[in-house]
């Protein structure tokens, strides 16, 4: 089969490899039709080489059909539409019954602390086999996988592997007051989700973001946007009578720009010899915090801080009086898929398309273009804002 495979820093290629094969009975295999290069990808184009492999296949976010299952699977059959959630959990121990399959006790990577293994990310999350492939062998498969209908297109349902309950986990994570504001740092594909589940329920939403073609996206979706500028905060501050937003959700993470040092430290890790940079990364701020710590400026007195970015550094410089003085809530971590689809699910069926999930796609190609299209998000050119690959297509 051909996959997206991780050859070194900013570089990936699409190589003939072996198909995966049922491992276990409770495995499936599903042919993908449709695959998507998510923001955190370029965490692995660009910084944690350390912890992967070349030849490493990437991807996590995924759907397509089933074409084989495991004796042991019972709710999956040949010609079921799935969508495969990035986490893999599951589903009945501690973690799981309490809505955090992220941190899957069954699953979880013990070798390195993390929490639950994901698909296509690197060693620190398993080391999995990710979906950015013809086909895709998903473990536990009857809880990591999302059973749709065959009537609408792939792209209602595919962002429920990852980037839209990342949004609606991250909104609800700000516990903002109803009718209350939200501040959505980054308009990238899960800031611009971020947008518009917050609207959906019911906040006056502000979006911040440098890139043109991104606030002209979430102003097609009645959201205010603001470029970044040096006095952004005091400005957004101003729009809400002087107090700062209720919440602020942080949708950019460890490659936020503005700090100098960080960016150096970012590529300095890059090259190290993969020990060299693990330890780094356990011991040094690497992580860019301008959107971080700029959040946290502008939040209201008693507001919170929601982080949907990834960041990735052991040693990050926080500005704790700031937070302690102004009572800031802060909450975060990967999204906790299967928690949240029972609530999705509905919305993106919807005929109404309230989230406007069919709005987000800027660049549909083969997967042959995988290499090119990497290139082309982390330069944020073309108008890049979303990728999808179709591995079946030429």
């Amino acid at each position: 089969m051909k996959a997206v495979t991780w050859q070194g820093r900013r570089k990936v290629s699409v190589d003939t490899v072996p198909d995966p094969i049922v491992l276990e009975p409770t495995d499936a295999i599903v042919r993908i039709t449709s695959t998507a290069i998510c923001g955190s990808d370029l965490h692995l184009y660009e910084l944690l080489g350390p912890f992967l492999d070349a030849g490493d296949i990437l991807g996590h976010e995924a759907m397509g059909v089933v074409v084989e299952t495991g004796e042991a699977v019972v709710g999956l059959r040949p010609g079921d539409r799935v969508v495969v959630p990035f986490n893999i959990a599951c589903g009945t121990c501690f973690m799981c019954v309490r809505g955090l399959q992220s941190q899957c006790e069954t699953t979880q990577v013990r070798e390195h602390g993390s929490g639950a293994a994901l698909f296509g990310y690197t060693k620190l999350y398993g080391q999995v086999p990710g979906g950015q492939a013809e086909l895709l062998r998903v473990p536990l498969a009857d809880y990591n996988t999302i059973v749709v209908g065959s009537d609408l297109p792939d792209e209602r349902y595919l962002f429920l592997s990852d980037i839209l309950p990342t949004a609606w986990q991250g909104v609800k994570y700000t516990n903002a007051p109803e009718g209350g504001t939200i501040a959505v740092m980054g308009l990238g594909p899960v800031g611009q989700l971020v947008t518009r589940v917050a609207r959906h329920l019911g906040y006056e939403v502000l979006g911040v973001d440098p890139v043109p073609e991104r606030r002209a996206m979430a102003e097609r979706h009645g959201i205010e946007t603001w470029d970044l500028t040096g006095d952004t905060t005091a400005a957004l501050r101003e729009r809400t009578l002087g107090r700062g937003p209720d919440a602020v959700v942080d949708a950019v993470g460890m490659e936020a720009h503005g700090n100098p040092i960080a960016g150096f430290a970012q590529a300095a890790v890059g090259v190290l010899p993969d020990a060299l940079a693990r330890k780094a990364m356990d011991v040094a701020g690497i992580d860019r915090l301008a959107a971080l710590h700029a959040s946290v400026d502008l939040v209201r007195r008693g507001g919170s801080v929601s982080l949907s970015g990834v960041y990735a550094g052991e040693a990050d410089v926080m500005p704790m009086k700031t937070m302690f003085d102004k009572q800031v809530s802060l909450r975060m971590g990967q999204c906790n898929v299967k928690n949240w689809i029972d609530d999705l699910l509905p919305l993106v069926e919807d005929p109404a398309d309230p989230l406007g999930v069919t709005d987000l796609v800027t660049h549909t190609v083969p997967i042959d273009r995988a290499p090119e299209m990497y290139d082309t998000f982390q330069k944020k050119s073309d108008g890049c804002i979303k990728v999808v690959l179709k591995p079946g297509e030429q």
